[in-house]
């Protein structure tokens, strides 16, 4: 019974305040969510990953164990889907994105800080990065359906992530009245996120639901195993094996079908995997933090 109500008090939230956005539209009102996303991809979410990464209580040499540990488990999932998808016959363009890369910070962030404390949330910012990195680098480069590389790699998330890196590898901070300014502004990524996240939802009609439903399932199957393997071959310490099992096992995220409608990657399909592997995931992650936990 414990654990139930642990696990209840730390899924509630992310729930909550996704709620409050679905709410929110369906009461009629505004929410501009381009520029919202906008917003947090350029700003609140690179200043989130910089503050984190340059103050984590986390050594960098489990960080860096970890870091690999989580190249090789995004590799592993993408090989296997893209396997799959060639002999369903299914488009990689559309879905190999999407069903790789999780909704790591919409949902990944705030469940590392409500199940394992800061240490979680280092630990987590880590594979946030990581994952942006390479969902804005190789995943955008197969959504657009290819494009300049040096374009891609210069978004701000993945300059912020360097300089994080460097920063904590050197022991360097900022100064205070920067630092504090960087922590104001990264504070309202993880609410904003949550509440966009719930006005996509409401947002989305979702079509093909029997595709989505089937994919979605065999993502979190994929991701189970392989995040469960992968944290075990590295021998990751508790904290850092539940959070590399969580993140990767995130339903596919918004940014997915914002990134779809942009390039012309049947922006409805994308729409219905993130509606479905998010409702799916209300049953799925109360389940997984039992077993990390």
């Amino acid at each position: 019974m414990n654990l139930i109500l642990t696990v209840l008090q730390i899924v509630s939230p992310v729930f909550l305040l996704g709620a409050i956005g679905f709410g929110w539209v369906r009461l009629g009102f505004e929410y501009h969510i381009d520029f919202i996303t906008r917003l947090g991809i350029n700003l609140a979410v690179p200043a989130l990953v910089f503050t984190a990464l340059m103050r984590s209580p986390v050594e960098p040499a489990a960080l860096g164990t970890l870091s690999i540990a989580t190249v090789l488990a995004y590799s592993a999932v993408a090989l296997i889907l893209a396997f799959i998808l060639w002999i369903a016959g299914l488009s990689q363009r559309v879905f190999l994105a999407p069903l790789t890369f999780g909704n790591t910070g919409n949902l990944g962030l705030p469940l590392a800080l409500l199940s394992f404390g800061q240490v979680g949330l280092g630990y987590a910012v880590v594979i946030l990065a990581i994952t942006s990195i390479m969902s804005f680098t190789v995943g955008l480069w197969i959504v657009a359906g290819g494009g300049s590389m040096r374009k891609i790699a210069l978004q701000p998330l993945n300059i912020a992530t360097v300089l994080g890196a460097i920063f904590l590898w050197q022991g360097w901070e900022t100064p205070i009245f920067l630092t504090n300014a960087l922590d104001l502004l990264g504070q309202m990524a993880i609410p904003m996120m949550l509440i966009t996240l719930g006005v996509a939802v409401a947002k989305i009609t979702p079509a093909r639901i029997v595709q989505a439903l089937m994919l979605s399932i065999l993502k979190l199957v994929i991701c189970v195993i392989i995040g469960v393997a992968t944290a075990s071959f590295f021998a990751l310490e508790h904290a850092a094996f539940g959070i590399l099992v969580l993140q990767i096992c995130t339903p596919v995220g918004v940014s997915s079908y914002l990134l779809a409608e942009k390039f012309d990657a049947d922006g409805e399909t994308v729409a219905s995997l993130v509606v479905v592997s998010t409702l799916l995931a209300i049953i799925t992650l109360p389940v997984l933090l039992a077993f990390v936990l």
